[in-house]
């Protein structure tokens, strides 16, 4: 399955040239007029679209405000083209519409198979996974055989790799593994605190499961167990992701919402708040109290009250253009990171432990931080940084 799985918000359509925004965005296009760009020859921007709105005159703004309406108006709208085509041949056009219904019928057959199969190669790895946990937590030795198999892997990657005796070792717990195999993670490495290694130090293990093939929606539920620790109760940690029932436009599964654990604090260990003692004054008797305080701080373990996608609303309830970027960016950071751990953390713990996979994110994030050159630079020549 793909690794960038679209946000669900409301009823999916295909995009026609009469209801296509100009813009994307997975949950603002749902919720907010799209916004439409000056009209301009070959799409260039006006010598006066940086005009300041405080120089204009009453009359000018009032105008400006009354055609960027009429515009908005106009997207979503049907052009009248479809409408004006002859009656059979709109009869062949709504022919082909349940046509189409029958393909998504079967892509989403496929994308469920699919699942499936995920789910049977998921059953046959869980004893590869059980023995990754005996070495890590050191309740069994490594095998020569299995010592060998790593050597040669390393070799593969270096070829100036000394390799290890390969003769069965004794048994040796990895410490903080979890911990720092997050830690090697692009995404996590900037949510996890210093306050938050305290608690982690404490994960012995992450595992994925399915959701029955039963359940009212699929999805898959990532598992952190802990040991006995200073900070909470739970002994497991759950973060729960489920798919929307029915595979979106692409053909891919689209994410609903997620569920997390509810985390049982133990007093004053509570991650996700900073505590801080104010002094009150009583207005009657001129006496004094310090007064404690909790306030949201950022945390790790946020991650398990993930934000909500927010419901269909009307115009007249509609949220602001800066309330929708920062839920949209919430929520793509908690389904990027949900599908991170199933996709590659847990099937490739190791190589997070050592770094090894830091240079393949490194190269993924890289070819989404360039664009193409102009012509202007094909010369090889770049601009000075300011």
């Amino acid at each position: 399955m793909s690794s960038n799985v679209p946000i669900a918000h409301g009823d999916i359509t295909a995009p026609t040239p009469q209801n296509t925004p100009l813009t994307h965005a997975p949950i603002a296009a749902g919720l907010s007029r799209p916004t439409v760009p000056d009209i301009s020859e070959d799409n260039e921007p006006a010598e006066d679209e940086n005009e300041d709105p405080a120089q204009m005159t009453g009359a000018q703004a009032a105008m400006l405000g009354l055609v960027q309406g009429r515009l908005a108006d106009l997207v979503g709208k049907s052009s009248g083209y479809i409408e004006s085509l002859p009656i059979d041949v709109r009869k062949s056009v709504e022919a082909l519409k349940g046509v189409q219904v029958k393909q998504n019928e079967l892509q989403n057959q496929y994308k469920r198979e699919c699942l499936e199969l995920e789910k049977k190669y998921l059953e046959l790895q869980k004893p590869l996974y059980e023995r990754r946990n005996a070495i890590i937590s050191g309740s069994a030795q490594a095998t020569a055989e299995e010592i060998e198999a790593g050597s040669q892997a390393s070799l593969k990657d270096d070829p100036l790799y000394t390799p290890l005796p390969s003769d069965e070792a004794t048994p040796a717990a990895i410490p903080e593994f979890w911990l720092t195999a997050l830690r090697n993670h692009v995404g996590l490495s900037e949510i996890i605190t210093e306050r938050d290694a305290g608690a982690l130090k404490n994960l012995i293990d992450i595992r994925l499961s399915y959701l029955p093939s039963d359940s009212p929606k699929p999805g898959f539920k990532i598992s952190f167990i802990f040991s006995p620790n200073d900070y909470f109760e739970n002994e497991v940690l759950d973060k729960t992701y489920l798919y929307q029932e029915e595979v979106g436009y692409t053909g891919d599964f689209v994410y609903d919402r997620a569920i997390g654990t509810e985390i049982k604090w133990k007093e004053e260990k509570d991650l996700t708040k900073e505590f801080e003692i104010k002094k009150q004054r009583n207005k009657n008797t001129n006496r004094t109290r310090l007064v404690r305080k909790a306030r949201p701080t950022d945390s790790f373990f946020n991650f398990f009250s993930p934000p909500v996608p927010p419901p269909e609303v009307t115009d007249d309830d509609e949220m602001d253009d800066e309330e929708l970027e920062e839920l949209e960016e919430k929520l793509e950071m908690d389904y990027q990171i949900g599908e991170d751990l199933k996709e590659k953390i847990i099937p490739r713990a190791i190589d997070y432990f050592t770094g090894k996979a830091l240079e393949y994110d490194v190269m993924e994030e890289d070819d989404d931080d360039f664009d193409e050159l102009d012509d202007d630079d094909e010369d090889g020549q770049f601009d000075d940084e300011v």
